[in-house]
């Protein structure tokens, strides 16, 4: 099996190195597409500074939850900052249980019922594959990340990143899909002053 097709286009700034780097937090876009170039929506894509993010308890907007809805995990990705405690609502009139046999968080709860909510807290960073122990069509993902600087791509396969300092880090995308080990693809990346872009073609199933 041939590696995932990857095009990395780099936008870069004539201002010179030294203004550059004394100007303001960096942003950059990020463009995921399949072979054939179409956008590849809930992609997570996450800028890991080098030497590790040290700026301490990373916490996304919005409500860390994994709703069952419609016998369907809801949404189908969620992205949460390491040591999150993540809260799984029940809204269908069935009970379900939630579980994970991945590297990154290996647990089970056990079924409840409507309204009821369940929680579990992800102290390991990685990617934990959610099923229900009654409906086996049920798939799930939690994306544990140790950045601030993690998206999801929209509808056009596009996220923004934004309020990193200029340096070096490492671009992860990930994918369910992706026929790569662990869905991910790596790359390293330079972020400069101003708005940079990086476009990545992915092999999916």
């Amino acid at each position: 099996m041939k590696g995932p097709i990857i095009s990395i286009l780099a936008l870069t700034s004539a201002i010179p190195l030294a203004a550059a780097w004394a100007a303001a937090p960096a942003a950059m876009q990020v463009q995921v597409v399949d072979e054939r170039g179409m956008p590849v929506r809930d992609a997570v894509v996450e800028l890991d500074p080098n030497g590790g993010w040290r700026g301490g308890a990373i916490r996304f907007p919005g409500r860390a939850a994994m709703a069952q809805k419609n016998v369907a995990f809801v949404p189908g990705t969620i992205i949460v900052g390491k040591g999150t405690n993540v809260a799984f609502p029940n809204l269908d009139t069935v009970r379900h249980s939630v579980y994970s046999f991945s590297k990154a968080a290996r647990f089970e709860i056990d079924l409840y019922g409507r309204d009821q909510t369940r929680s579990h807290s992800f102290p390991v960073a990685g990617t934990v594959a959610l099923g229900c122990n009654i409906h086996d069509q049920m798939r799930g993902y939690v994306r544990v990340v140790d950045t601030p600087y993690a998206g999801k791509t929209d509808q056009n396969g596009i996220v923004r990143l934004s309020g990193m300092a200029p340096g070096a880090f490492q671009l992860t995308v990930w994918h369910a899909r992706a026929r790569t080990p662990g869905g991910e693809v790596r790359r390293a990346v330079t972020v400069g002053a101003g708005q940079g872009a990086q476009k990545i073609a992915l092999k999916l199933r």
